[in-house]
């Protein structure tokens, strides 16, 4: 991380900074002081030191953090730098790549369709979606001479959900599976509807039902089910019903040419030991979509106050500020760990968190090894974003970096967790 004289500076930058632009973004929620909402103002000044020595010359290039409690900002701050050049100032309202924190707003869009009765959660998919009527199983032998046979018992929506539905996934053996699906070429497809068609091409890795594994194909059939079910695009649905309504301005799975520079720099760590721009076509087009399809799994751009808006609502039971998204009993149970027909019924992640509708759930306290509470619910982006529900502690908080970590070499430290951490020790009631 930065020396003192180089943190110093950074600190005195970003002070700079905040006066500047001080009241430029909207606020999304009402304000309170940290004192008056449970939070020692004094601890809080331990998360902003650790944020602006992260986004220090040698760490990330900027964030931005936000802090709900009681539905009211107690904390809201941008550090270091929206560019590679380290030239613009991040600022409060900097859009980023959130990707699979969408997951989360679709399994919300899901959930509106099931209380309007559209759909049910133990539905087979292939009632809606019948191109999944007779999946296979990889059983054994290789991508090019497998073995297969027909699935124990067909998808349901609930299972696509809670990643229960045996797509391969990150799991050891699904290598050949993996291989098979990946030849279909779904993620190639031109549209949701291509997508699924080309998915229900590719063998399953295990029976649906039988195993947690994450992937990203699920969320993507969840998000032709609601555009099957809707009768309207899937990016058309989410304005419509969710983010026009929660009045998510800056939310949507492209930017517009007017705010696309906001758009955070998304960066890699080069083989140099330098940061670098990804290759990717959103990071060097900051704004464009980042698939041909709205990806449902992980398309959207957003802002931390956008964001926070749809986490208040959550935490309320499914309405915010006169908009009903869902009804309460639906947000309970979407925020309760699913995978309870599964021994021990936690995630491949951690032994001490399940998974519900969109996000995974704490069951273990102890387990979990940091400050929190049972039934926190929360979800990360794979560029370094990541927010928590504490329904507990009546807390929201939100961190968003742009960078995607390696999976081996030197990279920078991967910091959620200490984010966290300091989010918890600020409370003092």
């Amino acid at each position: 991380m930065a020396s003192p004289a180089t943190w110093l500076a950074s600190v005195a930058l970003c002070a700079a900074s905040v006066a500047a632009h001080a009241g430029t973004p909207a606020v999304p929620l009402p304000t309170a002081a940290p004192d008056a909402s449970g939070f020692s103002a004094q601890r809080l000044e331990r998360l902003h030191r650790f944020m602006l020595d992260a986004a220090g010359p040698e760490g990330y290039l900027g964030g931005v953090t936000l802090i709900v409690r009681d539905g009211k900002i107690v904390d809201w701050r941008a550090y270091g730098y929206r560019d590679l050049a380290r030239e613009s100032p991040m600022e409060k309202d900097a859009i980023f790549r959130i990707y699979s924190m969408s997951k989360t707003v679709t399994s919300v869009a899901v959930l509106m369709l099931v209380e309007e009765g559209k759909i049910s959660l133990d539905d087979p998919i292939a009632r809606h979606l019948p191109e999944f009527a007779r999946m296979q199983v990889l059983t054994g032998g290789t991508a090019d001479a497998p073995k297969l046979r027909p699935a124990a018992k067909p998808i349901t929506i609930r299972e696509l959900l809670t990643h229960t539905a045996g797509f391969p996934a990150g799991v050891k053996g699904d290598e050949p599976a993996v291989t098979l699906q990946e030849r279909a070429d779904p993620h190639g497809a031109a549209d949701l509807r291509d997508f699924a068609e080309r998915l229900s091409r590719a063998p399953l890795a295990a029976d649906p039902g039988t195993r947690f594994g994450y992937d990203g194909a699920a969320t993507e059939v969840l998000a032709r089910l609601v555009e099957v079910k809707s009768g309207e695009s899937f990016a058309t649905f989410l304005r419509k019903r969710l983010f026009d309504p929660l009045r998510m301005i800056d939310t949507d799975f492209s930017v517009p040419e007017t705010k696309r520079k906001r758009v955070a720099d998304l960066t890699r760590m080069g083989d140099d030991g330098h940061l670098k721009l990804d290759d990717g076509v959103s990071a060097q087009h900051p704004g464009e979509k980042l698939n041909a399809y709205d990806s449902g799994a992980g398309g959207l751009y957003s802002t931390a106050s956008d964001y926070a808006r749809f986490g208040q609502m959550l935490l309320n039971g499914g309405e915010l500020d006169g908009a009903s998204i869902l009804e309460r009993k639906t947000v309970e149970m979407m925020m309760s760990n699913q995978l309870t027909m599964l021994d021990p019924p936690v995630t491949q992640f951690s032994d001490a968190e399940g998974f519900g509708f969109g996000g995974s759930v704490l069951i273990d306290v102890a387990k979990h090894g940091q400050p929190g509470s049972l039934g926190r619910f929360g979800w990360p982006g794979a560029a370094s974003t990541t927010y928590t529900i504490d329904k507990q502690q009546r807390l929201f908080a939100i961190m968003m970096l742009q960078h995607l970590p390696r999976d081996s070499g030197k990279d920078l430290p991967r910091i959620s967790r200490n984010f966290y951490s300091l989010v918890y020790q600020g409370l003092v009631r």
